[in-house]
């Protein structure tokens, strides 16, 4: 199938939910991919924050081959036992917070975020929750009625009620609502899709705090942050936090849509059979590529590896940054989640369309912010390569 029928297909037959990039790919490789006309590009979007392992890592193929010789999927779902659950169940205790004892999971962060909300409301017995503006939890409508952003929200009325938002990194506001008969506050440590939004260093500490002295849950969104993308295992390892909920997706199988959650015993233990389940609910075929992933990550040295990257990268674009005051207004992020700012949308869309014309794809949000998010593995070298494209991009703009 040559370029031009992929591109008419998808448009013609496709929904047309987002702007897509005119290009057609059909294959990866580490952090490179190719299109129909055999153009290479760097990706710095690791397939939208999944790949971390990158592109075709034969780590993955041989989980899937491996694992789909002996079954896929278990009879009766996940209410027969799995040996590839058990196993990957036995790696996750070991990293998750102590007290998080219980995991279950899911086919997406989306759907892992839509199952907490609803356990909270359940084991609490209380109705609302607290997020905060320019999150994102997903695209189902409870979890889009979570979101946020109005752009998730405004069109899909009626939304589900009883969420109370709340500026991000603001202590005070929370403590304003939070004894409005409130089960929970969803949180993610990083705003991702907001725009990579930083808190302050002890935002998440004061906010589990006020959540303990009120007796309401806390839920961690560890969707875009989780394992090792922010440097540490999770972004809010360095913390010190009573967590009661925290969801994972993305990193969790590098491509592989996969998801989990994981609570609290005391908190499994208000609930009932049937207050939750799934189809895929950890699937063997998931779960085998996902322990594959994970052990990969923990025994390769990412912290010390990314952070090397990371210093690069965001030393770099902040010189940029005082070359070019006029066209750069922000440089911000924490391990391999970083964005670029720039000034507004017009020379956001000259950049973008600059570094693809010149092999490299990014990612923008909110019409001018830049977000960096390579595969965790991406080398110092293609780093480099990627970071002069964008600095000729800037020029010519």
């Amino acid at each position: 199938m040559n370029k031009l029928n992929t591109i008419k297909i998808e448009d013609k037959y496709m929904p047309k939910f987002s702007v897509k990039t005119k290009i057609a790919i059909i294959k990866g490789k580490g952090v490179y991919v190719w299109d129909e006309n055999g153009k290479k590009y760097i990706d710095m979007t690791s397939g939208w924050g999944v790949t971390c392992i990158g592109h075709a890592n034969p780590i993955i193929t041989k989980a899937l081959i491996k694992q789909s010789k002996k079954i896929i999927q278990n009879p009766n779902g996940g209410n027969t036992y799995s040996q590839a659950r058990a196993r990957l169940l036995d790696l996750l205790k070991d990293i998750l917070p102590h007290n998080l004892s219980k995991i279950f999971f899911s086919s997406s962060g989306a759907e892992a975020n839509d199952a907490v909300i609803k356990l909270a409301r359940k084991a609490s017995q209380k109705l609302n929750v607290i997020s905060t503006f320019q999150s994102f939890h997903g695209r189902t409508i409870s979890t889009a009625s979570a979101t946020g952003q109005d752009i998730h929200r405004n069109k899909f009325n009626p939304l589900m009620p009883n969420y109370i938002f709340v500026p991000f990194n603001n202590i005070d506001e929370v403590k304003k609502v939070i004894k409005n008969n409130v089960a929970a506050v969803i949180v993610e440590p990083i705003q991702g899709e907001g725009g990579v939004i930083v808190p302050d260093e002890d935002y998440l500490e004061k906010l589990s705090t006020v959540c303990e002295e009120n007796n309401v849950y806390l839920i961690l969104d560890e969707v875009q942050t989780g394992f090792y993308r922010t440097g540490t295992l999770f972004a809010s390892s360095p913390y010190k936090l009573n967590v009661s909920f925290m969801t994972m997706a993305k990193h969790i199988a590098g491509g592989f849509p996969f998801g989990a959650f994981a609570m609290k015993e005391e908190i499994a233990e208000e609930l009932e059979i049937g207050d939750h389940g799934g189809t895929y609910c950890g699937n063997p075929l998931g779960c085998a590529v996902s322990y594959e992933v994970i052990n990969y990550l923990i025994n390769n040295n990412m912290e010390e590896k990314i952070k090397k990257v990371s210093d690069f990268i965001i030393n770099y674009l902040r010189e940029l940054k005082n070359r070019f005051p006029d066209i750069i207004s922000d440089v911000r992020g924490k391990g391999l989640l970083i964005a670029v700012e720039v000034f507004d949308d017009k020379k956001a869309e000259k950049l973008e369309k600059f570094s693809l014309d010149n092999g490299l794809i990014l990612n923008v949000k909110h019409g001018k912010i830049i977000r960096l998010f390579p595969a965790l593995t991406t080398k110092l070298n293609e780093i480099k390569d990627a970071l002069e494209i964008i600095k000729n991009a800037i020029e010519t703009v």
